[in-house]
């Protein structure tokens, strides 16, 4: 699978640096909005070939996947191209910068026929099955109560600080959270509220929230752009707890019993960065000719965005997108 990135950023550099370690995919090609950057880039992974503008790496026919590692604010326009081209989408999270366009693109992929994906890491990993199969056996009964973290301090970046940039806490870290309560509850939300600090230019830089699912479980998650957190993810059971080292790349599994007593620490599989599973998910939902991935399906992506929205609303952050 050729694949072809879309920006050169530090999440773009990760992606390129997973398929140069993968088998049957590969970094094909990077585009740029300038020529300069996309040949710096390309040169400096060992890309083959690179363009001065979105619209050229989309048009080459050699491309069989575009992933799309802009800001989440520029991601709408690019897919859009992407899509009405015939070609096979994987978005960076957050998906858009809102639900209505996040609507708007997985419409037009589904009236196309076209292969389009987000790009939550997480959702992909081994340990999603995991630690599923761990709730299912029993190991901690039934789970009551879930809680996350997480937090990295990153000073005054204009894609946290700018409302145009889609800036604060929630689309950048807060989805985590949300998606680490989603991957392992069965119900839908029943109840959703939370509260924020923001920053001087009025966007959410810690925020906590909690949740209430269908299926009698309560949840408190937080994130934060402006503090280092622990990053760890408790699932609470009646029998017991998991608890996962860090639910934004989870390394390893702890099982306790009754009383907090532990019983074993269980290793995910060695990666190369953990990026590889969204690249091969997509190449095998492609090639079974699927329009979407089993892990994160599309109206997944539209439930965990319209949360969102919900949560902006309520605490006053709104991006120009959002008129």
């Amino acid at each position: 699978m050729r694949v072809g990135i879309i920006g050169t950023g530090w999440i773009a550099e990760k992606a390129a640096i997973t398929l140069q370690g993968m088998e049957k995919c590969e970094a094909y090609a990077v585009g740029s909005r300038t020529s300069e950057k996309a040949e710096s880039f390309a040169e400096k992974w060992g890309i083959p070939k690179s363009y001065g503008s979105y619209g050229e790496l989309i048009r080459d026919p050699e491309v069989d996947l575009v992933y799309v590692a802009t800001p989440h604010s520029h991601h709408y326009d690019v897919t859009r191209e992407a899509l009405l081209s015939g070609k096979p989408c994987l978005v960076e999270k957050a998906f858009m910068a809102n639900y209505r366009q996040a609507k708007e693109i997985v419409d037009l992929a589904r009236e196309r026929g076209v292969f389009l994906a987000e790009a939550i890491w997480t959702r992909y990993q081994p340990v999603v099955g995991m630690v599923r199969n761990l709730i299912a056996e029993g190991r901690i009964g039934k789970p009551q109560m879930i809680t996350a973290t997480l937090g990295y301090s990153m000073g005054e970046k204009p894609r946290i600080m700018r409302a145009d940039l889609c800036g604060g806490a929630l689309l950048d870290l807060g989805v985590y959270a949300l998606n680490f309560v989603r991957m392992f509850t069965t119900g839908d939300v029943s109840m959703i509220d939370g509260h924020c600090v923001k920053s001087y230019t009025g966007m959410d830089l810690t925020n906590a929230i909690t949740i209430i699912t269908a299926d009698g479980v309560l949840s408190n998650v937080q994130s934060s752009a402006r503090c280092v957190g622990d990053n760890i993810g408790v699932i609470a059971g009646t029998e017991g707890n998991l608890i996962v080292d860090n639910i934004n790349n989870p390394q390893k599994i702890t099982v306790n019993t009754r009383d907090r007593v532990h019983v074993e620490d269980i290793q995910v599989p060695r990666q190369i960065t953990g990026y590889e599973y969204q690249f091969y998910a997509c190449r095998e939902a492609i090639a079974e000719g699927l329009t979407e991935p089993r892990e994160m399906p599309l109206d997944e992506t539209l439930y965990i965005m319209r949360l969102m929205d919900g949560l902006r609303k309520k605490w006053g952050v709104r991006y120009p997108m959002d008129d």
